[in-house]
């Protein structure tokens, strides 16, 4: 839910007051892999006001992306080496696959990545056929989906229905891991909190938000821009990023930038202006209104294998 929340209000408030008129946003992959650290941090240092700290540092992330926007910073973005920027994606990428194999075999999610790791021969040895063919049957749709299909309906749209049918048709009966109940309705504030102690690990974790948000979001803004033939206005799109992220974290929402993938579909779909990006964001309300029951009942596997 916090996903959710994220992904509306990241993709409200930036596609409004964002630079990159076709750009979608919402949590990504690399946001989503620090804010776990960061939740994970905040909530071993302090179990009851945690979770408060974390959706704080949000905020605070959003804040200092206004400010790189205001002092003209976005600009120094496209300095930054390809080889770097590279290897931090790679990384990304393997920490997911990593954290991912565990459902793909049937498993729960381990700990950290070097635990994943050193899980694998188990996994090999014990797998849940049933969840295994589940991932596979996920990840092979998504990989080997004809192009003229996957320019109609998102590969992974696909993946995620069929594998949810293959598990309700033909392991109805088998208990696997399952997303599960899935909160619906508005979300409630959650006021900032501020911690002395803990203000200068509060201050780091807000600027790596902010700094990997504000990299994320502009490199997307470049490959729009390539794909549309115009020039983005990098200022005014950390604004936006920073304005959608600080709304997020006051209603316990994940942090966002602007998504590559969701951008490119949004492209390849015809959508051009800021509208569609508001237009997604009213459709994920919808469904955090009424339409969550419907992905109660999707495994793990299914969401490992698209995740992979």
């Amino acid at each position: 839910i916090a996903g959710l929340y994220g992904a509306i209000f990241v993709g409200l408030f930036a596609a409004m007051f964002g630079g990159t008129p076709s750009q979608v946003s919402g949590p990504t992959g690399p946001m989503t892999v620090v804010m776990a650290s960061v939740f994970t941090q905040f909530v071993a240092i302090d179990p009851q006001t945690g979770p408060l700290l974390a959706f704080t540092v949000v905020i605070m992330g959003g804040f200092f992306q206004v400010l790189f926007g205001v002092l003209k910073l976005g600009k120094y973005v496209t300095l930054v080496p390809f080889p770097v920027i590279s290897g931090f994606m790679s990384g990304i990428g393997i920490i997911i696959i990593l954290l991912q194999l565990g459902p793909l075999f049937g498993f729960p999610t381990s700990a950290s990545v070097l635990a994943s790791f050193q899980a694998i021969p188990g996994y090999l040895n014990q797998p849940d056929e049933a969840a295994l063919l589940l991932g596979g049957t996920t990840l092979a749709i998504i990989l080997f989906c004809p192009r003229k299909l996957a320019n109609m309906i998102p590969p992974a749209l696909i993946a995620l229905v069929t594998g949810t049918i293959l598990y309700l048709t033909l392991h109805g009966d088998k208990e696997l891991a399952l997303i599960g109940h899935i909160p619906t309705g508005l979300p409630d504030i959650r006021w900032p909190v501020l911690s002395m102690s803990v203000l200068q690990e509060m201050l780091f974790a807000a600027v790596m938000l902010a700094v990997l948000g504000s990299i994320d979001s502009l490199l997307t803004s470049l490959v729009a821009d390539s794909m549309t033939k115009t020039v983005h206005d990098s200022e005014r799109e950390l604004i936006g990023q920073g304005l959608g992220n600080m709304v997020a974290g006051v209603f316990g929402g994940l942090p966002g930038a602007g998504a590559t993938m969701r951008t490119v579909v949004n492209i390849k779909a015809g959508g051009t202006t800021p509208i569609s990006g508001m237009f997604h964001a009213l459709v994920l309300i919808v469904i955090v209104l009424g339409a969550a029951p419907l992905a109660e009942n999707i495994p793990h596997a299914v969401l490992a294998g698209i995740l992979i």
